[in-house]
């Protein structure tokens, strides 16, 4: 038996329930790993609230997970028991738990400089910033708006555009977080609660706007990143924390010429060869020192109800993890 956190009911985060559960034997191309590290993100409090619709209950929820192999199911190849290992993100898998079993084809071995919480806030927050290379192209001098920028998704744009000798713009509403984003990397910081987002722009900009836009956002903010979008320029959006509906000012849009890609990590999780160069990007930017994740709190395992408090208050400056003993 083995600790896993399950949702039998949608709700708040009171509803995590930490359950006993018998995993068996492990499956054909499977790897189990005994977990020593959690990454959280906000998809796992959307999926907790009910958002994602109802899949059978109790349901095993997480995206991410670093740790140790401990069984290798029949026809895997590449690891060996004892391997330090983490998990790239995929829907409905669940890792949560002091054990889990995951798709050896999504499991990446980590550089031994890495530690297990290290491991466990990488994944999702650079494959979905790697939109920015996939679909963006992103080259030096181009000035990339990132939204919602304090987030762990965020800072990993900011450090991604950084590697290309792109300008990283952070957005943030309030001024609050303005000096750590700047510390981590930005080279401008637009505070919307001080100017609008397209004003802000403008001014860093000279009037030209902004060639790649990354939102997490959207919303009734969509106007804006058209406003404070170049010529040409490209629009990224990869969330909709603002809840509501998205109306397109097609003329606007139409008149600079813009892309607009919706984007999630399963564009270059489900193709073999885009996967392939997303962690080959992934693991060279770690090696280098280039790519850091930046973590903003731990949490103990059995605490993880406070965990999903936290990270649904918006306080945090990049990721939230939880250990596990």
């Amino acid at each position: 038996m083995t600790r896993v956190v399950q949702v039998h009911e949608f709700g708040g985060p009171e509803v995590l329930r930490i359950d006993d559960v018998d995993l068996g034997d492990v499956k054909p191309g499977d790897v189990r790993i005994r977990v020593r590290a959690i990454g959280l993100n906000r998809v796992d409090a959307l999926f907790r609230s009910g958002q994602f619709g109802a899949p059978p209950r109790p349901a095993a929820i997480g995206y991410e997970a670093a740790g140790v192999v401990e069984a290798l199911g029949k026809g895997v190849k590449g690891f060996a028991i004892g391997d330090r290992v983490a998990v790239i993100p995929a829907p409905f898998m669940g890792t949560y738990g002091e054990e889990i079993d995951y798709p050896a084809d999504l499991v990446v071995k980590i550089p031994q400089n890495l530690s297990f919480e290290a491991a466990a806030a990488t994944w999702m927050q650079y494959l979905t910033a790697y939109a920015l290379i996939e679909l963006a192209h992103v080259q030096a001098d181009d000035v990339v708006v990132i939204t919602a920028a304090s987030s762990s998704v965020g800072l990993a744009a900011i450090q991604i555009a950084s590697t290309v000798k792109a300008i990283p713009v952070a957005v943030t509403r309030g001024r609050s977080k303005h000096d750590a984003l700047m510390q981590q990397g930005a080279r401008h910081v637009v505070v919307t609660e001080e100017s609008g987002l397209a004003d802000g722009v403008s001014r860093i900009t000279s009037g030209r706007g902004a060639r790649i836009v990354f939102d997490a956002v959207a919303g009734t903010t969509l106007p804006d990143l058209i406003a404070a979008s170049a010529q040409e320029g490209v629009i990224i959006l990869y969330g909709s924390l603002g809840g509501e509906p998205s109306v397109l000012p097609a003329y606007m849009a139409m008149l600079k010429h813009l892309t607009i890609h919706g984007f999630t990590t399963r564009y270059v999780i489900d193709d073999a060869q885009r996967r392939a160069r997303a962690v080959d990007f992934v693991l060279t930017g770690l090696a280098s020192g280039q790519l850091r994740p930046v973590i903003d709190r731990e949490f103990a395992f059995d605490a993880i109800a406070d965990a999903h408090r936290y990270l649904e208050s918006n306080a945090q400056v990049g990721k939230i993890v939880v250990t596990v003993p």
